[in-house]
C-alpha cells in the first residue's frame, strides 16, 4: 500500500521516537492512561477517518506530565491566539511529532503555541491523522519496546520526496488547517499572506511533504525542526525556510544536508542552526544544552523578515 520511502520512515522514526517518548518502557510502564481531553477551542478538520483504524482517539502522560495522543482518526486545529493587543497578524500552523504514530501534544504543541501567543503570533496547534496502533496501551507499550531494539538498524536517510506517497492523510488535513486560518483570518486577527507552518520531527516531515506537494497552500515560511535532512524536489515557489536540528541527533544527525543545498540551489532563503546537543525531540530546548536557544532565533528570524511587525 505505502512506497519503500513511507516503510522506512515508519520504522525509523518509530524505532527512535517512540523510543524517546518512553524511554524505560521495556522495564517500568511509562505510559500513564488519561481521559481524551476536552480540548477548548478544538475545531474538527472535516477531512475524514482512517483506513484501518480499530480503535478510537486515545491518551496517556508520562511521570512529567507531558500528554500523547495516539489513534487519531479525526484531524482537528485548535487556536491558541494571543491577546489582541499584542497581535501582528502572523499565524502558524504547528504539527507536533510523534512517529505519525503518536502525537507529542505539549512538548511539541501546547506548549511551543503558547510560546507563539506570547510574541504576538497566532498558533494553531494540528491534531493531524495517525497510523493506527493497538487500541491496547498495554499492547502499544509492547510494541513500543520492540521498535526499540531496532533504533539505528533502520536506514533514515529518509526522503520527503519518497514519503509522500504514504502521508496522504496527513497532508489533506495541513492543507485543511491552512484553509481554515485563512478562512477565519479576520476573526483571529491573521494576516492570510503571513501564515506559515512549523512542525517537529514526525511533523516537519508533514510540514515538508505539504509544502512539495500542495504548493498551493502558499506558505508565508516553514520550519522543519529536528526534521529529515534529505535533498527533495525544491517547488517552484517554495518558501524561507528556518530549519533546526541537533548534531548528536540520533535519527537525522551525520547524515548530510541535502535538504539544505537543495534549498540553496534553487535560490530559495534559507537559515539552518544546529546545535551540539540536544539529541531528538527536544520541544523548545533541553536544559543543560544550547538548544532552547533556538526559539529565539526563530523569533528574531521573523523579525528581520518583517513577521513581527503590525500587519496593516
Amino acid at each position: 500500500m505505502y512506497g519503500s520511502g513511507f516503510r522506512k520512515l515508519l520504522c525509523s522514526l518509530a524505532g527512535l521516537v517512540l523510543s524517546l517518548a518512553v524511554p524505560a518502557a521495556a522495564q517500568d510502564s511509562k505510559m500513564i492512561a488519561i481521559e481524551t481531553p476536552a480540548i477548548a477551542g478544538e475545531i474538527p478538520l472535516g477531512t475524514g477517518g482512517v483506513d484501518g483504524s480499530q480503535a478510537g482517539e486515545s491518551w496517556y502522560r508520562e511521570p512529567d506530565g507531558n500528554r500523547f495522543a495516539r489513534n487519531v482518526v479525526s484531524a482537528t486545529l485548535t487556536p491558541v491566539l494571543p491577546d489582541p493587543a499584542k497581535a501582528n497578524g502572523t499565524a502558524v500552523i504547528v504539527a507536533p511529532g510523534g512517529a505519525f504514530m503518536l502525537l507529542s501534544m505539549d512538548n511539541e504543541g501546547f506548549k511551543v503555541a503558547r510560546a507563539l501567543a506570547d510574541r504576538g503570533i497566532a498558533a494553531f496547534v494540528l491534531k493531524y491523522r495517525l497510523k493506527p496502533t493497538a487500541p491496547s496501551l498495554a499492547q502499544f507499550e509492547k510494541d513500543v519496546a520492540a521498535r526499540m531494539s531496532d533504533v539505528g538498524s533502520a536506514d533514515s536517510r529518509l526522503s520527503p520526496d519518497e514519503a509522500i506517497a504514504g502521508l496522504g492523510d496527513q497532508i489533506a488535513d495541513a492543507k485543511a488547517a491552512y484553509a481554515l486560518v485563512r478562512s477565519r483570518a479576520a476573526e483571529w486577527h491573521v494576516d492570510p499572506s503571513r501564515v506559515g507552518m512549523i512542525g517537529f520531527s514526525a511533523g516537519a516531515m508533514t510540514t515538508m511533504v505539504t509544502t512539495l506537494a500542495a504548493p498551493e497552500v502558499n506558505p508565508a515560511f516553514i520550519g522543519p525542526i529536528y526534521g529529515s535532512m534529505e535533498a527533495v524536489s525544491v517547488p517552484a515557489d517554495a518558501p524561507p525556510m528556518f530549519a533546526v536540528i541537533a548534531s548528536d541527533d540520533p535519527l537525522f544527525g551525520h547524515k548530510g544536508f541535502g535538504l539544505l543545498d537543495a534549498w540553496q540551489a534553487a535560490g530559495k532563503p534559507v537559515e539552518f542552526h544546529m546545535y551540539e546537543h540536544g539529541g531528538h525531540g527536544f520541544g523548545l530546548g533541553r536544559q543543560g544544552t544550547t538548544s532552547p536557544g533556538w526559539f529565539d532565533a526563530f523569533m528574531l528570524w521573523l523579525e528581520v523578515r518583517g513577521f513581527l511587525e503590525p500587519s496593516a
